[in-house]
């Protein structure tokens, strides 16, 4: 699959590989014992770098051009893509994000992701609150599948089983009516050939200059 986005920004590499060690450090401090001078270095290093980062000149954010520019194309069946770089489910210029990656299988939308166990919640499984953001997100590309702006107006999860950490999960979500301007949309979530979650969620479409405004 070519990597595709939607909106095409220009996000450097450099920016992209920061993020990624970003996250995958945040995951391997929560799951080691570490030892005091460690995080001693870490927090030197912080308070080093922090000021250089703060001096610099202010970022014009990709999200004020995903505004402008979302749901004008439609994604190829098999492109991957991503909301917009700094999407915290879906972006991977995001240090803070789950970086997970979404795909378009003819009129359905698929997001593959392996939880970091920094999205841990109960012990061994997934905060359910980042599956829903994943259920949404998954959503959200169905509307960009319809080229249809709209707002998430209700989202219910149904936790099956354990959502495992480090193991790679399945959303794939699809409409299923549209009736006016709702549109109702249902996705379920799978590792190792195991439904571990559903979903049901009621999108309100909103017309191009009322989602690109913001408001």
């Amino acid at each position: 699959m070519n990597l595709k986005n939607q909106t095409d920004f220009q996000v450097s590499k450099e920016r992209l590989v920061a993020a990624a060690k970003i996250r995958e450090l945040s995951h391997e401090i929560v799951s080691h014992d570490i030892d005091p001078p460690i995080f001693n270095r870490i927090s030197s290093f912080i308070d080093e770098i922090t000021p250089e980062i703060v001096s610099s000149p202010r970022r014009s954010r990709p999200v004020e051009e995903m505004k402008r520019t979302a749901f004008l194309i439609e994604p190829r069946d098999g492109e991957t893509t991503e909301h917009f770089p700094d999407c915290i489910v879906s972006g991977p210029a995001n240090p803070m994000g789950v970086a997970a990656q979404g795909y378009r299988d003819k009129q359905e939308a698929v997001v593959k992701v392996a939880l970091g166990e920094a999205f841990e919640g109960a012990p061994g499984r997934a905060h359910g609150g980042i599956v829903a953001a994943l259920f949404d997100d998954t959503m959200g590309f169905v509307l960009n599948i319809m080229k249809t702006p709209a707002y998430t107006g209700n989202l219910s999860v149904k936790y099956l089983a354990p959502t495992p950490v480090k193991s790679e999960i399945e959303f794939r979500g699809r409409c299923v009516k549209k009736d006016g301007r709702k549109i109702y949309m249902t996705a379920e979530a799978t590792s190792d050939g195991k439904t571990i979650a559903t979903a049901e969620a009621l999108f309100i479409t909103v017309t191009s200059e009322k989602f690109h405004s913001g408001s």
